[in-house]
């Protein structure tokens, strides 16, 4: 059996993580598949802009990532089975621990740590943190609402 190892691991590394993040931070945040991520403009534009972000930051930090490593990101998402979902998604929607702070949450503060404006992934990761929060028992779902 042969096994192919890339020339340079961790631009390899970080060319997957940003496809499997943000497509299971998107995903999980408006709760649809990959068909519906990349079929609605909108929320492909969003996908997109996420990719984006993780391309800046991992630049701005020296990893020699390709100029079309977004494309060929989106065109692995164009070839998943429309009802596809990545596993952050599905834990998150059935209110388990996840990988949100490994992955849009490292995005989140690489980006801060190496001054890269991450606008979605940012918006993604706080608006995924109470149910993550929730999840792992750091958040009481028992909580009254004070008046």
């Amino acid at each position: 059996m042969s096994v192919a190892t890339p020339d340079d691991v961790e631009t390899a590394m970080w060319e997957k993580f940003l496809f499997v993040a943000p497509l299971g931070g998107v995903g999980a945040l408006v709760r649809q598949p990959a068909g519906v991520l990349r079929e609605v403009p909108e929320t492909r534009a969003i996908l997109r802009s996420a990719m984006d972000e993780v391309v800046a930051v991992a630049r701005r930090r020296n990893i020699a990532i390709s100029s079309d490593a977004t494309d060929r990101a989106m065109r692995l998402v164009d070839a998943l089975p429309h009802d596809a979902t990545a596993s952050m998604q599905r834990d998150i929607v059935e209110g388990r621990p996840s990988e949100l702070e490994y992955q849009t949450g490292t995005v989140v503060r690489y980006g801060q740590e190496s001054a890269v404006p991450t606008p979605v992934n940012s918006t993604v990761y706080a608006a995924l943190l109470p149910s993550e929060l929730r999840a792992t028992g750091r958040l009481s779902s028992s909580r009254e609402p004070e008046v």
